[in-house]
């Protein structure tokens, strides 16, 4: 018996989005009487931090405190239409949607205020800290709360916005069928090390190294968190996770998730990542958001890292301990490849 390292790399660049049909998100922002604002979207959270980000983007673009923005996730009957949370768009598509509809409720909340102190909207700005002040006068001010009650209860005037981005659908060449299916693109290189055991088959990830590209990191906590956790997703797919040998048939598969076979907390390994920043032109405020690019390096990477620790090429997943044990007798044994440079 012996216990053998390895080490498997794999890089990706992923698409961000489909153009497919134009890949449309829709947002609406109003302001309530006493200045606060709500955003109202279809596109739904499902963990990854969508509502922060764009509450984030909605408080930048309008220029108030993000304690003063609340995003209200509907759904598709009450909501603006989103095409829904897939292929890693919901930082992208939905935050360009939120940019858009911000600016508009932004232009009106500052007519309001240039009624309020008689002075040319183009005059006026805002702090960030809830007040609207005329540029090089900062005591000449009115709050954002002011102007919302003036607006709706002296002006009769609404502050809201609607905002849409679609993208233009990417035209076919009809002799090759290239096309652009989507605008931009995030990418990420990932290092696996483990280790195998030669007689049990067993697989034991010890480290991650990796490296994501993803325009701007608007919430770098949040990037961070993704990050690390769907890269451990990436682990759980390639190594425990699978309906098989029972799918469609349940009779004997899990039941829950007490049954159902994934990694636990005790299996969590040390994550380095270091995030690169390269802003993307037509991205809000360059954050393409990481999404599904967590998780997709790893799988490859642990079939590399498998292979180098063994000599076994596994191509279906999960990698199981039985898949290994097969591959290691019809090798003949254990075939360690060795590392470049070791």
């Amino acid at each position: 018996m012996a216990i053998h390292p390895g080490r498997g790399f794999a890089c990706i660049n992923y698409p961000i989005g489909m153009n497919l049909g134009g890949d449309p998100a829709q947002a609406l922002v109003h302001a309530t009487p006493d200045g606060k604002f709500m955003v109202t979207l279809s596109a739904i959270d499902l963990g990854q931090g969508m509502k922060s980000v764009t509450r984030q983007i909605a408080a930048e673009a309008l220029g108030v405190p993000l304690e003063d923005v609340h995003v209200d996730t509907a759904d598709s009957d009450t909501g603006p239409h989103d095409m829904g949370s897939f292929a890693s768009r919901g930082t992208h598509r939905v935050g360009n949607a939120v940019i858009r509809a911000a600016s508009e409720a932004r232009a009106q909340m500052m007519d309001a205020a240039s009624e309020e102190l008689e002075v040319s909207a183009t005059d006026l700005d805002t702090d960030g800290q809830g007040n609207i002040h005329v540029k090089g006068a900062p005591s000449r001010t009115i709050t954002v709360a002011e102007t919302a009650i003036a607006a709706q209860f002296k002006q009769g005037k609404t502050l809201s916005g609607r905002g849409i981005f679609l993208i233009e659908p990417s035209g076919v060449d009809p002799d090759t069928g290239e096309m652009s299916p989507v605008t931009t693109y995030a990418h990420a290189a990932l290092v696996i090390d483990l280790t195998v055991d030669d007689e049990t088959g067993e697989v034991e990830v010890t480290e991650i190294n990796s490296a994501y590209e993803v325009g701007r990191a608007l919430n770098p906590k949040l990037v961070e968190q993704q990050l690390i956790g769907g890269a451990w997703m990436g682990v759980s797919h390639a190594l425990y996770e699978t309906t098989e040998p029972y799918y469609p048939d349940r009779a004997h598969g899990p039941e829950d998730f007490n049954s159902y076979l994934m990694p636990g907390p005790g299996e969590i390994v040390p994550h380095n990542i270091a995030v690169l920043e390269r802003p993307a032109e037509d991205a809000p405020y360059g954050g393409k958001g990481p999404g599904e690019m967590c998780a997709n390096p790893v799988l490859p990477a642990i079939a590399n890292a498998v292979y180098n620790a063994v000599g076994v090429r596994v191509d279906k997943l999960p990698i199981t301990p039985e898949k290994i044990l097969r591959g290691i007798e019809a090798n003949g044994g254990a075939k360690p490849q060795g590392r470049p440079g070791a």
